[in-house]
């Protein structure tokens, strides 16, 4: 995809605003490790719908099968019965075990069926995981439809405009980091990346990652499209995330990953 194209896809963005007050979280970075919060999904109507118990079956057997495959954090698959493809990805956070992402995937599978019964295409964001389904085969390529972002309803103590530059700026930073990890790309944490910096008395912590079937240059684009929502996103606040279904990052005034 294009720089081109891609700047006139981000100007038709569907955007979710999901406005969400986040409740105080334990610090402890094991116990924040081991939840597994619901974020988000997407039932994709567009791709229509397959009635009948075969479809899900054929979905349950290919999504059971991919999370034996979980080592590597990222898997996709394809599978089907009769004339309907199923593409699926699995997308793991890196600081999620394998047992804790596969519990997150079947999850994930059951909530979908129950959300979306039928469609084709869907999509469920949780804190370790996403499931990603579809008709289509999309393997590599940059998806901007979903985009959406939740916020700490608590603003900052300190000057707004100054913390948005510093989120940015360590958002930026651990974007290189990620995309710059191309003679690892075996490793859980390929196309990944987490850090913290120091605002006075504050800590700032931040996360950012791609889905690994993306190359580091689209990882990087698509990166950049979703941080053109801050502050637009969450000025000021204590908190924040903006996913899609290829990228995401957060940042929060405490620790919630392994850095």
């Amino acid at each position: 995809m294009s720089s081109s194209s891609v700047s006139k896809s981000l100007l038709s963005v569907y955007v979710l605003a999901m406005v969400a007050m986040q409740l105080p979280l334990m610090h402890s970075v094991l116990s924040l490790n081991e939840t597994n919060a619901y974020l988000n999904h997407v039932c994709i109507k567009s791709e229509g719908t397959a009635k009948g118990s075969s479809y899900e079956g054929a979905v349950k057997r290919l999504v059971n099968f991919m999370t034996t495959q979980l080592s590597y954090g990222f898997v996709n698959g394809a599978g089907g019965d009769g004339p309907t493809n199923i593409y699926a990805k699995i997308q793991c956070r890196p600081d999620a075990s394998e047992s804790i992402c596969r519990s997150c995937i079947n999850t994930a599978l059951s909530d979908l069926r129950r959300k979306c019964p039928n469609n084709k295409g869907r999509i469920i964001w949780y804190d370790n995981c996403l499931l990603d389904i579809s008709s289509i085969f999309s393997l590599g390529e940059i998806d901007y439809r979903y985009i959406f972002y939740m916020y700490n309803a608590k603003d900052v103590s300190s000057n707004k405009i100054a913390f948005n530059k510093n989120t940015k700026e360590l958002l930026c930073e651990l974007k290189e980091k990620a995309i710059n990890k191309k003679e690892l790309p075996y490793r859980r944490d390929y196309l990944y990346a987490a850090g913290a910096e120091n605002l006075g008395t504050t800590k700032l912590y931040a996360m950012v990652q791609c889905t690994k079937d993306l190359s580091a240059f689209n990882c990087s684009v698509c990166l950049d499209g979703i941080m053109e929502k801050l502050p637009k996103c969450c000025n000021g606040k204590q908190g924040g995330r903006v996913l899609s279904p290829s990228c995401g990052f957060r940042y929060e005034l405490y620790p919630f990953v392994r850095t």
